[in-house]
């Protein structure tokens, strides 16, 4: 039986909580890094079916985690679409202009990625679940604006303000690639889709509702037309208390928190949709075992009582050793 999968479906509590990390598959694993050394590039990697396999496997060979999430990135999106495209190592990702973007090349653009869900698909216990996912579209959209990551985000506000029709046309041609994407994730295997729409903490309420909530519910309408019994993670990044809105107007079947919200807050309002999270990934890193105990004991006595998913509230960090990662799993499943 699928754990994770079957508690999200049937919303039954379970004693012992399924577990799986955010960015699960990556740089604090020594097998990853030594696949990604052979590679040429970050994305070169994406697009290799056999090794992002592998990859999105690791973690599961080593921890048993309940789910694998594709090992993948979000600005496959931009770089389907026709933009350039580059990960430069110690800088992170750099976006070129933004062009005529091509909707019809997503599909064929993102084969690989469909065949690396086919082939874990084929090698993943059947009782573990397999998550695909995608940036959101104001996510995404900040990437392409800024050119890459920002720690203000200046020229995404500029357009809010100055070019508001542009941006909107941004919006809905990233709604209609993302909403292509996941259905096909799902055809390949996929068992539950993820949207992260992690840059969406830095607008305001009213702008939250234009640019995350109404394209999250288009995606997910999208979405659910072609697969409707298709759970859907949603993932709305440093909201705050708009978290509620978000759950009320959306109903996820699934609410990732971040690290920031309020657990108490969160038991009380969002528990409408099943609960994922929220240990702080840099607790995880560099915290000693008895501060991760007790964190981990605090998210359980607040949230186990009703159907939940522990993960973190961000996605973790290179630097995170690998017996604090063993010592978490130890100490939900003990």
């Amino acid at each position: 039986m699928k754990k994770l999968l079957n508690l999200i479906l049937t919303k039954e509590f379970q004693r012992i909580p399924p577990i799986w990390i955010m960015r699960q598959a990556g740089r604090y694993l020594p097998e990853y890094r030594e696949i990604r050394a052979k590679t040429k590039g970050f994305l070169d990697l994406c697009y290799n079916p056999r090794l992002a396999s592998e990859v999105t496997l690791q973690p599961i060979k080593r921890f048993d985690f309940d789910a694998a999430i594709i090992f993948c990135d979000i600005l496959v999106i931009p770089d389907a679409l026709g933009m350039k495209v580059d990960f430069v190592e110690n800088e992170g990702p750099k976006l070129g202009e933004i062009g005529e973007l091509k909707i019809d090349n997503v599909l064929k653009h993102l084969q690989p990625v469909f065949e690396n869900l086919k082939l874990t698909k084929q090698n993943l216990a059947k009782e573990k679940t397999l998550i695909g996912f995608s940036g959101a579209p104001f996510t995404i959209a900040c990437y392409m604006i800024e050119g890459g990551s920002s720690k203000d985000f200046m020229k995404v506000k500029k357009h809010l303000v100055q070019n508001e029709k542009y941006f909107a046309d941004l919006i809905e041609i990233l709604v209609e690639a993302i909403s292509i994407y996941l259905v096909e994730q799902i055809n390949s295997g996929a068992d539950v889709v993820k949207i992260f729409d992690s840059h969406a903490g830095i607008l305001s309420k009213e702008q939250l509702q234009k640019w995350v909530i109404a394209p999250t519910l288009k995606i997910i309408k999208n979405v659910k037309k072609i697969h409707p019994n298709t759970p859907i993670i949603a993932f709305p990044h440093g909201i705050g208390k708009a978290y509620e809105d978000f759950v009320n107007q959306i109903q996820p079947e699934v609410i990732a928190l971040d690290q920031n919200i309020s657990r108490d807050f969160a038991a009380k309002k969002l528990q409408k949709s099943i609960i994922q999270g929220n240990l702080d990934n840099n607790l995880l890193a560099f915290g000693t075992k008895d501060a991760i105990k007790r964190e981990v004991f605090d998210i359980l006595e607040k949230f186990a009582q009703k159907p939940f998913i522990f993960n973190l509230g961000h996605g973790i960090i290179k630097e995170t050793p690998i017996e604090n990662v063993e010592f978490l799993v130890k100490l939900i499943r003990g």
